[in-house]
């Protein structure tokens, strides 16, 4: 296997996993905000933002630690099967389903960056009373995606070599 993909894949999976654990943070700024809502809706004026701010952060949340997550095996798999099956088997299912994940992710990569450009040039806002811009979520959601596709290039990378009868090695992180 050459040095470059084992290079790629330990860089991407570094990557990942540093994204991954910083996002893990932005929970507490979750619940700051849903504590916010609750206590202004109770004490003082209702906020109109806090709802819609604690939607984007979930949802910067679930896109940009998706490939973290991929990472770390949190993906349901349905193993009847897959259990039983030898390495190389699993590789080769693996190599297969993973591929047809690159695909969809490309797809889904695609319509995201025309609905970003879509957002920026005509500065779109979702509708509501707070009407907050719409683009800076959306370059949140591709940038997400593109984490995922290069975990996903790695998983293929790492099934490749598996097939091969190489092993590369985890760093690490």
């Amino acid at each position: 296997m050459p040095g470059v993909l084992i290079t790629y894949v330990h860089w991407v999976e570094a990557l990942n996993h540093r994204v991954g654990r910083i996002i893990m943070w932005t929970l507490f700024a979750l619940m700051g905000v849903l504590l916010w809502g609750a206590i202004a809706r109770g004490f003082f004026h209702p906020q109109i933002w806090t709802d819609e701010m604690a939607q984007f952060i979930l949802m910067g949340y679930f896109m940009l630690g998706g490939a973290y997550a991929l990472q770390m095996g949190s993906a349901v798999r349905m193993d009847l099967l897959y259990t039983r099956w030898s390495d190389r088997t699993r590789a080769a299912v693996d190599a297969v389903t993973i591929f047809t994940l690159l695909i969809y992710l490309g797809v889904l990569l695609w319509g995201g960056i025309e609905s970003t450009q879509f957002a920026l040039e005509y500065n779109e806002r979702r509708r509501g009373l707070w009407r907050p811009y719409m683009a800076p979520i959306k370059i949140i959601m591709c940038i997400g995606i593109v984490l995922m596709l290069l975990q996903c290039t790695a998983f293929l990378i790492r099934d490749v070599a598996r097939l091969r009868g190489i092993e590369i090695k985890e760093r690490a992180t």
